[in-house]
């Protein structure tokens, strides 16, 4: 019985994290298609922490998780919420090693991608292989020309997905929050207050529908996200140069006049030759489709969500266990029978996971940017979510209730 043949569009984490664990696991012939020429063609983001049952899961199935704990940081785990005013509603210390964490120990976005690339075999990733389309016989065209042949065509291919039309008619939709990142190159050197503020980890400041958050990376440098409610055509109405590093912390200033002086100075040192403005975009809470045989989704390509509960790229890796067990269950007994069937319970599956956490983000960003007063009139929905996200109905109704009753004597002191 020969092996299935599967193809994967795009080599970030959930692509290559599925990868990883069907080289490891089965003889499952796979390609990865990825547009870009090779890791370093573009910056890959900021920080990101991984969680025990799903990121740091999936390592420990591709193999990698002792190779992880050279990069994590535990000490990245330190996180403040507060106000404009640094008033602190949410302040947690990092821990020191995988024996103390919390269980969501931070590592760059690089250097996981990289950990990932590092552990498939050479020939494994078809660089520079961009996808235009996939036609209803499942033709891949690329730029490069075509190719076919595939059990299954997989689409980790991201937000904007070429992948994804063949299932569902939805694109991703502005989320109403949009603003600048910027970075702060040796902060630890260099703004030794900074780096003392961020305590190695992240501060997320929210008031009025703005932001600013600061969060410590592996190379000692910070990455500052100004992000703000705002029309999806900010970029072209703002009245200032998005090109000039000058104009735009000047715009930054006097939209946030009335903020600590401690968070502005992450503005006011930034980088002046690296910003970017960006537009936040998700796809619609309950996103689904119909099973269509030879061609399924994970990762942003199947639950596109903002970051404001850092689970969007846990959230792919445990697609990409689920999809293994899937192909590899299929791959045993044989046929696309047996391959339609296991893609479809992973699917159904995956659907359950992605709603759940679709409105946890969802209902985070909402409360900490659309409630009037936050983070000091939400700030209990925010942690009363992060808490009982995995508890049943009754232990969670008593845990909020706890957090409510522990707040509204808080507030009274402070």
């Amino acid at each position: 019985m020969s092996p299935l043949k599967v193809a994967i569009i795009g080599a970030g984490p959930a692509g290559c994290t599925l990868a990883g664990i069907l080289r490891r696991e089965s003889n499952v012939e796979v390609t990865v298609f990825e547009g870009e020429s090779s890791v370093n063609t573009r910056a890959q983001g900021g920080t990101l922490d991984l969680h025990t049952d799903t990121g740091l899961a999936a390592l420990r199935r591709a193999g990698l998780y002792d190779e992880f704990l050279k990069y994590a940081r535990f000490d990245g785990e330190a996180f403040v919420v507060c106000d404009k005013k640094m008033k602190k509603y949410i302040s947690l210390k990092g821990t020191t090693s995988a024996k103390d964490s919390r269980g969501r120990p931070e590592i760059d976005r690089m250097q996981l991608r990289l950990l990932l690339l590092k552990s498939l075999p050479k020939g494994m990733i078809r660089w520079r292989s961009r996808l235009q389309s996939v036609d209803d016989d499942l033709c891949l065209h690329f730029e490069h020309g075509v190719e076919k042949g595939f059990a299954l065509i997989i689409g980790a291919d991201g937000a904007w997905s070429k992948v994804r039309p063949l299932v569902s008619s939805e694109q991703p939709y502005y989320s109403g929050i949009g603003g600048m990142d910027l970075f702060i190159a040796n902060a630890e050197d260099r703004y030794p207050e900074l780096h003392k503020m961020i305590n190695r980890g992240s501060v997320f400041g929210f008031s009025d529908g703005k932001s600013i958050m600061g969060q410590q990376k592996g190379d000692r440098s910070l990455i500052v996200y100004a992000w703000s409610v705002r029309d999806h055509d900010w970029k072209k109405t703002c009245g200032y140069d998005l090109q000039d590093p000058k104009a735009v912390k000047q715009a930054i200033a006097k939209e946030y006049s009335d903020w600590a002086p401690e968070l502005m100075k992450l503005v006011e040192v930034a980088n002046e030759d690296d910003m970017i403005a960006r537009n936040l975009y998700m796809l619609p809470v309950g996103h689904r489709w119909k099973n269509r045989p030879g061609v399924t989704l994970l990762g942003d390509a199947a639950h596109l969500m903002t970051p404001f509960a850092g689970e969007g790229v846990n959230l792919a890796m445990k697609d990409a266990m689920k999809l293994a067990d899937a192909i590899i269950a299929a791959n045993k007994v044989g046929g696309m029978e047996a391959l339609t069937k296991q893609v479809k319970m992973f699917e159904e599956d995956m659907f359950v996971r992605a709603t759940k956490t679709q409105l946890q983000t969802k209902g985070n960003m909402e409360d900490q940017f659309f409630v009037p007063g936050a983070p000091r009139t939400s700030i209990e929905n925010f942690v009363t979510r992060a808490i009982t996200d995995d508890m049943n109905v009754i232990a969670a109704y008593f845990v909020g209730v706890l957090v409510r009753t522990y707040y509204w004597v808080w507030k009274i002191f402070n």
